[in-house]
């Protein structure tokens, strides 16, 4: 039996470092939902007939937080990186790049809206996002 345990041993200690948690900032699912968020707040901050829907956004957080959790993060590692102003810096210049690509600058309103309209169409997470007024 001791064999048997010490080779269960060994194996789950050589194994532990192939599920070592990769930073979160690159952890890939987390980082694009919140670029899909920043996206989301851009369009709503950009565009006059689009709203934010906060308690869905809210919602979609805390469901990120949980997933972060079920990962591994530790609880202070997922606070610090959502609160993070340099993080929040880097998704808003990823946003900010995303919807250039898509043909919307700062002070064209109309790109905008029709990103955001287009979000709604597809149903993605950015359109749940959104709420048009028009």
């Amino acid at each position: 039996m001791r064999p048997f345990v010490l080779t269960l041993t060994l194996t789950a200690a050589l194994a532990a470092p192939a599920f070592a948690l990769v930073p979160i900032n690159e952890e890939p699912v987390i980082g694009e939902k919140l670029l899909q968020g920043f996206i989301g707040d851009a369009i709503a901050d950009n565009c006059p007939t689009m709203q934010a829907r906060k308690l869905r956004a809210l919602g979609e957080l805390n469901k990120l937080r949980d997933y972060a959790l079920a990962q591994g993060y530790p609880s202070d590692v997922v606070r610090e990186f959502v609160t993070s102003k340099e993080e929040k810096a880097k998704f808003k210049a990823k946003a900010a790049d995303w919807l250039k690509a898509k043909g919307a600058e700062p002070g064209k309103p109309e790109a905008y809206c029709r990103i955001g309209e287009e979000e709604i169409a597809r149903q993605s997470l950015i359109g749940s996002l959104l709420r048009s007024t028009r």
